[in-house]
């Protein structure tokens, strides 16, 4: 069974730690660029496009969804890798 990273060497806490920020990385950016182009969309739906508030609203749902499983991902990466089962 794998071991825990031990947290109180600092290259291993850095190592880890850049691990930890790899996880789920396509889901958290993906909803950082969902949520940008749902504001521009909603910035331009006032004055340039016209379209149904839904649109925007959509978008800009579907990037908190993403940013809430990425990070939900990554809670359970490090729970599961601080018992060592990874």
């Amino acid at each position: 069974m794998p071991t825990p990273p031990r947290l109180n060497d600092p290259a291993e806490r850095a190592a880890y730690k850049a691990e930890l920020r790899a996880v789920a990385r396509p889901l958290r950016m993906g909803a950082v660029w969902l949520a940008v182009a749902g504001a521009l969309l909603a910035a331009l739906r006032v004055k340039v496009l016209p379209m149904p508030v839904a649109v925007p609203a959509a978008v800009l749902a579907l990037a908190f969804f993403l940013m809430v499983l990425g990070v939900t991902v990554r809670v359970k990466y490090h729970q599961r890798r601080m018992r060592g089962d990874l």
